[in-house]
């Protein structure tokens, strides 16, 4: 495959101090890769040198001749007063400045449609960009860059913003462009379904990068091995480097110029081993560790019948939940569905239309705001992780501000600096070490993740899964979500609340309830997972406008898509099995059988979606 561009030695610092240095990769056409490093390591900075649009210190960018390169920047900018139309109308008329107007109308038409602009129910093309919510904004900034028909596309941080139906599209957008896309992303399940390539910018590798073919999964068992393999250097030459220095210091009249190769080569040795421990002393990670009151009261809280509307539109109707020690429940839902709602209701912060919440006597709860409204932007560093002098009691310890200063990866130099000259990540790292400091029955966690580096999100992980208290859980990080949820709730944003098994599961029903509502033809399932069970719907799933004979039907539904996705699972291993495969009647026999049963599994969903957005159109 030909080389669409490559950076050469490329070396970048500010303030003196090295992002990275002598870095080298190429990238091929036609790959999609994922750029992914910890906060600070330079990706930004990285893929602007690429795009062009900063300068490196040192080495080159070469870039094919004839390549048409669109670049999204992080932060999303339009002109004023502009509407989604002009700014894609602007885009094409830019790029595409021969073509015939039916033409560029049509690229145009094409562009807004395939991006949800021209939705029948709520078409936005028209809107004025300043009011569209953040995830339409990102939309449309992607939806410009993909109008100039790039033939390479960078882009940074796309998810960000995005709601999980945003991110479903811009997955189909990138699985179907001819472009060759580089992606910086913290969004692990989005690299996985992506890119075909990782590299990771880190000062941990030689060269200051490590490539990986594959997706997400691979790269995490490459990196291990290698930085095993590493570590493993390290002790090696460690002893090499011990027993040459023993040697020189028992043989003084050794150093002589008869020896001198071999002290040398001692030399040569001990930096080699210096490098080593340097790159391997990269590794660094935020020390996230909640505090838990050590409550064991059986009923935390208890939801019972809980509805809420908003403007007439109901959110989520007759839900009933118990969150006890250990119940980790994880909420999900397109924008505006009403995640948040559900978690202000779940602290008494907002009443419910109707139902009862309880809470458990002198419930200590703490709170993650996504809005980061508590954060002074105006408040140095130091006050912010430490509001009265100079030290902060952690679990009945003190600690000086700047060893939990440290704990978050901050430096000493940092401390003075304003809160408003932080990045994202490190603003929600300093939100998190509020927290730590409050013992809690219940964590409400809303969108922790925004900003966060894959090494944060990891280490966020573990914390949530050992936090012997309840946590309730709203993010689009599906990848976190899968891992620490035990329980999940999905909100369809049309008064609708199930309980899903994981977020693909989630994502299959999204698509045929809005195949349901608007009467077209629901896609193919993804292969079922015979231990996941059936979706269930909170509350009131069987409504009034439902016949006798219909609420019956209904009723039963879950235990008829088990039973059909249990027989699915059992022919696709007949299927597998290699006395099947080597025998051509039973084998067709067996494929047939399955087509069946996948085909009966498509309908029983079709079925039930009918029936789900009958039971809420009645009430």
């Amino acid at each position: 495959m030909a080389v669409m561009l490559s950076c050469r030695a490329l070396s970048k610092a500010y303030d003196a101090h090295p992002l990275f240095e002598e870095l080298a990769f190429g990238l091929h056409e036609g790959e999609r890769v994922g750029l992914i490093g910890p906060n600070g390591s330079g990706k930004s900075t990285l893929i602007r040198i690429l795009a062009g649009m900063e300068e490196p210190d040192e080495g080159e960018r070469v870039i094919s001749s004839g390549v048409r390169l669109a670049y999204l920047p992080q932060r999303d900018e339009f002109p004023a007063g502009a509407t989604a139309r002009s700014v894609i109308t602007a885009a094409v008329e830019a790029e595409h400045p021969h073509e015939e107007d039916h033409q560029r109308s049509l690229r145009i038409e094409t562009t807004l449609s395939d991006a949800g602009f021209c939705d029948a129910v709520m078409p936005r093309d028209a809107q004025d960009v300043a009011a569209l919510s953040g995830g339409w904004r990102k939309r449309l900034a992607i939806a410009r860059a993909l109008a100039a028909d790039p033939d390479l596309l960078l882009m940074d941080e796309p998810t960000n913003h995005l709601d999980l139906e945003g991110i479903w599209w811009l997955e189909g957008v990138l699985a179907e462009t001819r472009a060759t896309c580089l992606v910086v992303s913290h969004d692990r399940f989005f690299l996985e379904r992506v890119c075909q390539r990782v590299v990771e910018l880190n000062r941990l590798y030689p060269g200051g990068c490590f490539s990986s073919t594959g997706g997400y999964a691979t790269f995490l068992e490459k990196r291990a091995e290698f930085v095993a393999n590493q570590r493993k250097q390290q002790d090696v030459l460690d002893n090499v480097v011990r027993r040459e220095i023993e040697w020189l210091r028992r043989n003084p009249a050794a150093q002589t110029c008869k020896s001198k190769a071999r002290v040398d080569r001692a030399g040569d040795l001990q930096a080699d081993l210096a490098g080593l421990k340097y790159r391997n002393a990269q590794v660094r990670r935020v020390n996230i560790e909640f505090s838990a009151s050590g409550r064991r009261t059986n009923d935390l809280v208890v939801l019972d019948g809980i509805s809420k509307s908003l403007g007439g539109r109901p959110l989520f109707s007759d839900v009933g939940l118990t969150l006890s020690p250990g119940t980790r429940l994880g909420v999900l839902g397109l924008n505006g569905s009403g995640k948040t709602t559900l978690l202000r209701i779940l602290t008494k912060q907002l009443a419910a239309d109707s139902g009862t919440v309880k809470h458990a006597t002198d419930l200590k709860v703490v709170v993650f705001d996504q809005k980061r409204e508590r954060l002074d932007q105006k408040q140095l560093l130091r006050k912010a992780l430490c509001p009265t002098g100079q030290t902060v009691v952690y679990r009945g310890r003190a600690s000086h501000v700047a060893a939990w200063a440290k704990r978050f990866l901050f430096s000493a130099n940092q401390l003075d600096l304003e809160v408003s000259k932080l990045s994202g990540g490190e603003q929600a790292r300093v939100l998190i070490a509020n927290l730590m400091l409050r013992e809690a029955d219940l964590l409400i966690l809303d969108e922790p993740t925004n900003d966060l580096d894959i090494p944060s999100l990891e280490v966020l992980e573990a914390s949530l899964i050992d936090f012997p208290g309840a946590v309730a859980l709203v993010t689009h990080d599906r990848y976190l979500l899968d891992r620490v949820s035990t329980d999940i709730i999905a909100l369809d944003g049309t008064g609708g609340a199930y309980r899903v098994s994981d977020c693909s599961q989630w994502e299959s029903l999204a698509a045929r309830l809005d195949a349901a509502r608007n009467k077209t033809t629901a896609p193919p399932p993804p292969k079922p997972a015979p231990s996941r069970g059936a979706p269930q719907q909170l509350g009131g799933s069987s409504g009034g406008g439902l016949a006798k004979n219909e609420r019956r039907e209904l009723e039963r539904m879950e235990e008829k898509l088990q039973t059909a996705e249990q027989l699915v699972a059992t022919l696709e291993s007949q299927v597998g099995d290699p006395a099947v495969a080597g025998d051509p009647v039973r084998m067709e026999k067996a494929c047939a059988e399955l087509a069946a049963a996948q085909s009966q599994v498509e309908k029983i969903y079709s079925r039930w979606a009918e029936l789900e957005a009958k039971a809420r159109g009645s009430r």
